[in-house]
């Protein structure tokens, strides 16, 4: 597949980590860049040390809140061509002692990593169709091929977004959309702090470092790749040895979307 040849990106998570270091890049890179998150004074700290990028307040899981974010968006910057699906949680769960599971963090986590990106998709698509190339893409996971068992629903979430961008490149396969998936090893950002997930002690420091992700991303990027599949780092073990079976075992089954009218 061709380079990444995108100009104006929106990242949606890009207040910390991932999608902060990846919109740091795009802006060094000369990419008019649009970013997205909860906290205002995170953006307020990156659009300060950015003046040209503009931003704007966003939860993905108030899902009744997209499609408005969606045309805002897309009318305020015409020229909107990429949209970069980041936003993460990850927790961890033990269900050999059921009593601890919070179902609540579940759904949360659910909502967060895999069902408001369907509907962000569903939303910023008529805009993007319409033009000459845009692309979506996607933040997963290596742990969508390969479970970690601290963090089942995570391993989980990851896997279902990373089969969605199987699918959804099969139904846009015809048209000016491409969809691209980056797969990160663990990397050094809030994902693994402990507040959030306090049997992990020093989390900031598990990973990757985040400057050698991204470095590596944009290079992976910039070259482009057969599937548009981007594992990077640790990741790539787990791909290569994994995602070519899945490749050709997806040869056998018919990847043409349902016929439906509205």
């Amino acid at each position: 597949m061709s380079a990444f040849e995108f100009n104006t990106i929106l990242i949606i998570g890009a207040t910390s980590g991932i999608g902060w270091a990846l919109a740091e890049r795009f802006v060094t890179e000369g990419r008019q860049v649009i970013i997205s998150g909860r906290r205002q004074e995170r953006l307020d700290e990156f659009t300060s040390k950015y003046p040209g990028v503009k931003s704007y307040v966003f939860d993905c899981t108030e899902t009744g809140t997209i499609h408005r974010f969606a045309s805002t968006v897309a009318t305020e910057n015409p020229t909107l061509d990429c949209v970069i699906l980041n936003a993460g949680k990850q927790r961890g769960f033990n269900f050999a002692r059921p009593e601890t599971v919070d179902l609540s963090i579940i759904d949360d986590e659910v909502l967060t990593n895999y069902t408001s990106q369907l509907h962000l998709t569903q939303a910023f698509l008529p805009y993007l169709l319409k033009k000459e190339k845009a692309s979506l893409v996607y933040t997963t996971s290596g742990l969508a091929m390969v479970p970690l068992g601290r963090c089942p629903n995570y391993c989980a979430t990851k896997a279902a977004l990373h089969h969605f961008c199987i699918s959804l490149r099969a139904h846009l396969k015809d048209t000016s959309v491409r969809v691209i998936e980056i797969m990160p090893p663990a990397v050094q950002t809030e994902l693994h702090d402990e507040k959030y997930q306090p049997d992990i002690k020093n989390g900031a420091a598990l990973g990757m470092p985040l400057q050698a992700f991204v470095d590596e991303t944009w290079e992976d990027l910039v070259k482009g790749q057969e599937h548009d599949e981007y594992p990077i780092g640790m990741a790539k073990h787990w791909y290569n040895q994994i995602e070519p079976v899945r490749h050709e075992a997806g040869k056998i089954l018919p990847m043409t979307p349902a016929n439906v009218d509205v």
